[in-house]
């Protein structure tokens, strides 16, 4: 198992009785790039019950962020949920991932889709001054059932744009895209829908995908990845990797 450092919980904050984020404090020592996750989790019955999960803050960040689902009888969210400031947690010591801007050739437009809580990745991307050096435009999707989750998504995209370090290119670069399935909102439906239909893109006043041009980072349910992944194959988009960086790049990481 890979070695962690206890962490001291700093905030806590819940959205809706399935979603909350918190901070803790970051080791001096712990590295990432923005859009990496890492194991965190609880001390059970004196042994260590870890997750994978995306940190929410930037590579450049004092303190490290999360957003979680609560999963009713979940292992670790079930506990998880029920921390306080003060609080000690595990933290692994080393992140992965694939959502990471070293994983994508060089494009004119990032498109960032999330649905739930897989918007926590992006969180740190969208507030990386490399993202909008790399791209001129960056569109945020984030697709929930109930308008109440978006709420992070909205204080995310706030928080990008009044920024010190990326405020400017944020307020200039970075689009928001939220819709809801379920509950009626100012924009409704499946990010996968609003693609196929070409809603998107007519909204945006862009072309659809284009390899040319376009990148892509998905991030939700094992379902939505594989619906976009065929949307991005059918036009043209090559998946990428740390290792061989491409068109359009998946995260796989879950927590439960």
């Amino acid at each position: 198992m890979a070695a962690v450092t206890e962490q001291t919980v700093l905030s806590v904050r819940h959205y809706t009785d399935r979603l909350f984020a918190f901070r803790v404090t970051r080791p001096q020592s712990f590295r990432f790039r923005s859009g990496e996750f890492v194991m965190l989790g609880l001390e059970v019955d004196g042994k260590p019950l870890l997750r994978a999960y995306s940190v929410a803050s930037p590579a450049w960040d004092e303190e490290l962020e999360f957003f979680s689902i609560k999963v009713p009888g979940g292992p670790l969210t079930s506990r998880l949920q029920h921390i306080q400031v003060g609080d000690r947690i595990l933290l692994g010591t080393k992140s992965v991932g694939t959502l990471v801007l070293d994983a994508l050739v060089p494009g004119e437009r990032l498109y960032l889709l999330s649905t739930g809580t897989g918007i926590a990745p992006f969180a740190a991307v969208v507030r990386d001054p490399e993202t909008y050096e790399r791209f001129s435009k960056v569109i945020l999707t984030h697709t929930c059932r109930e308008a109440a989750e978006l709420d992070y998504g909205h204080e995310l995209v706030a928080a990008a744009r009044a920024d010190v370090l990326v405020g400017e290119m944020a307020s200039k670069q970075l689009i928001h895209y939220p819709t809801t399935t379920r509950e009626p909102s100012e924009r409704m439906g499946r990010i996968t829908t609003l693609i196929e239909s070409g809603e998107l893109f007519n909204e945006l006043g862009v072309a659809p995908f284009d390899p040319a041009r376009d990148r892509v980072m998905i991030c939700g349910s094992m379902e939505m990845l594989a619906d976009l992944k065929a949307l991005c194959e059918k036009a043209g988009l090559e998946e990428g990797s740390n290792a061989r960086p491409a068109h359009y790049v998946v995260e796989k990481a879950f927590v439960g």
